[in-house]
């Protein structure tokens, strides 16, 4: 059977030798490319592959953000990230959303391979040593319990990390290709779950807790 796979990534190039890679093999084949998050999402309502293969860090939205999206429709749907971040935080955030697995962008064609077919398989691959540690701390996040962001969205994960690096609603809207009066419904919320009266105090919370160890894409400019 021919694993189908939607490769998303903004850099033209990369995905030109990605997928020279994938349809080198007999089994796999790119069907559908994206360079977008919101690229991403209609390409998988649109063709339905077996396994998507996305870049983390997209243009508009994070390819994080991406996967919920697709999930939430489809939630068996068969996601590997490639990123250039090896961090507990985030491998517990993608593990709540669903993603099967992530590959640094360091890693060489064979291992790539391997785990774009381990998933299309229905296994879960993670790079860290702890996956059952880290399991459990993501039951914990959806539940509600002992985390300090306890409760949030991805998305709304991604506005308080921009709040906490002192952006303005409208420098986070063009951030994240939102409106301000998105974000700013967005800040509200966030501070109603977490119980903050002010953005100050909002952003303070942030910051000492490492939002930035949760949300690592957004770190850089």
């Amino acid at each position: 059977m021919t694993l189908r796979i939607l490769l998303v990534d903004d850099h033209e190039v990369v995905r030109l030798g990605l997928k020279a890679l994938i349809n080198a093999e007999p089994d796999l084949e790119v069907v559908a490319e994206a360079g977008t998050a919101e690229e991403a999402v209609r390409q998988y309502l649109l063709h339905r592959p077996d396994v998507v293969v996305m870049d983390l860090r997209l243009p508009d939205h994070s390819g994080l953000e991406a996967a919920r999206r697709i999930r939430e429709r489809y939630p068996n749907a068969a996601i590997v990230l490639l990123t250039s971040f090896v961090n507990e935080a985030f491998v517990a955030q993608a593990l709540r959303v669903g993603v099967q697995g992530y590959v640094l962008k360091e890693v060489g064609g064979d291992e790539l391979l391997r785990v774009v077919r381990a998933v299309g398989r229905g296994e879960t691959l993670l790079d860290v040593d702890s996956a059952g540690e880290l399991l459990a701390r993501a039951d914990l996040q959806q539940t509600g319990q002992d985390t300090p962001f306890a409760g949030l969205s991805p998305r709304e994960m991604e506005v308080l990390a921009l709040v906490s690096r002192g952006l303005s609603n409208r420098e986070i809207g063009q951030r994240l290709r939102l409106s301000e009066g998105t974000v700013r419904n967005y800040v509200s919320t966030i501070m109603e779950k977490l119980n903050f009266r002010n953005r100050v105090e909002l952003a303070t919370y942030a910051v000492k807790h490492r939002i930035s160890d949760w949300v690592p894409y957004l770190s850089e400019d």
